[in-house]
Parts: C-alpha cells; sequence; structure tokens
C-alpha cells in the first residue's frame, strides 16, 4: 500500500550475542517521526539500545560496505600481521566508505555512528563474521570459488558489496584502493602478498577523506 515505511536496522550486532542478551546498540533509518516511534517501540533496556537516524540511505551504505573491509580484516587476521595493521585497515576503509556515502548524498556523521565505525569494528575483528571467514580462507591460499564451494554455495556479502562498489568507484572516479585489492584478490587472482605490498607502497598523502 502507499502508506508502507520501510526502514533500516544496522549496527555493530553479531546475532549470536545479540540472543544471549549481550548489550547491543543499533541504529534505524527511515522518517523522523516512524523512526523514533520503532526506537521507542524495540529498545529494551539495558541489553539492547536502538538509536534513530534519517540519513537512511547512510546507514544502508555503511551496513553493506563495511563486509568489503571485513574480508580485508580476515586476511589481516589470516595472515597474522597485527594490531597495528588491523587498526589501518579500519581507519582507511572508514575513508573509502565515507567517500562512497557522500557521493551518494548520505551524511558524514551517519558514517561515525553505529552503522558506520561500529558496525566496521565489529565485523572486522571478530570470527563470527562470514566475511571475516572468507579473508582467512584467501590468506590461507584458498582461491574464491573453492571457498564458495566448501561453503555449500553460500556466498559472503561483502562480495556481492566488492563487485558493486568497485564498479560504482571506477565509473564515478572515487578512490577506494582497498575495496580495488579486494575485488582483484577476489576476481582476478590477484596474490594477497603483492596485493598488500603495493597497498603499502601507495604514493604519500595528507590524511583527508578526499
Amino acid at each position: 500500500s502507499g502508506d508502507l515505511s520501510i526502514l533500516t536496522l544496522s549496527g555493530p550486532s553479531h546475532a549470536e550475542e545479540t540472543a544471549k542478551g549481550v548489550p547491543t546498540a543499533i541504529v534505524v533509518g527511515g522518517e523522523k517521526g516512524i523512526s523514533e516511534y520503532v526506537r521507542d517501540t524495540l529498545t529494551i533496556p539495558p541489553k539492547f539500545r536502538i538509536y534513530n537516524s534519517t540519513d537512511q540511505k547512510g546507514v544502508e551504505i555503511g551496513g553493506a560496505l563495511k563486509n568489503i573491509i571485513a574480508i580485508a580484516g580476515g586476511i589481516v587476521d589470516g595472515l597474522k600481521l597485527g594490531d597495528n595493521t588491523k587498526a589501518a585497515l579500519i581507519t582507511r576503509g572508514l575513508h573509502e566508505i565515507v567517500r562512497f556515502a557522500l557521493s551518494k548524498g548520505a551524511r558524514i556523521d551517519t558514517m561515525y555512528g553505529l552503522s558506520g565505525i561500529g558496525d566496521l569494528i565489529v565485523t572486522c575483528s571478530s570470527n563470527l563474521s562470514r566475511n571475516n571467514r572468507l579473508g582467512r580462507a584467501l590468506a590461507e591460499g584458498k582461491k574464491y570459488e573453492q571457498v564458495i564451494s566448501e561453503n555449500h554455495g553460500q556466498v559472503a556479502e561483502g562480495v556481492y558489496a566488492a563487485t558493486a562498489a568497485y564498479e560504482y568507484a571506477e565509473k564515478n572516479n572515487i578512490y577506494m584502493p582497498i575495496t580495488e585489492a579486494i575485488y582483484n584478490i577476489l576476481f582476478n587472482n590477484a596474490d594477497i602478498q603483492n596485493t598488500l605490498t603495493e597497498l603499502m607502497s601507495k604514493d604519500a598523502k595528507s590524511e583527508g577523506f578526499f
């Protein structure tokens, strides 16, 4: 019907933990009145806290693109590269998500919220994430097709996101080197060690988003 409202729930929330009652905070994106209603109706203090945002597009973008960076996070874990590398990955990954989001008309503050940096941290850091597990398998030398067949055809969300984001970034000239690297590892048989070396050897620049 014409009065149907579609909202977006996103944020750092492994279902396994939320089901156990582990304190969790997420964000609901949508029009102000209805998102506030859902926030107030579904919040269960102190275990489940919901914030609301009118930037539904930003909430959706953060929730989708973090999966690409999580594949890279799994590669970092699989290669045992350590906390310094993981922190750099998360930070620079956030830059890519912000650049993409702003080009789509989303708000930068959403990317600093639960559906942006919050979801990015949890998905990059946890072996509960399918995307992280895919990255670790790739780091072991497995090819993408092999991982898919071992998972009975299940595809990690970050694979679809990497394809869409890479193609959009190419078409619109958006600088997304981590996304490009993951795309090339997945689909162009790029060597992981060489790809990492290339990422870390890019020309020096100021630490801005653009």
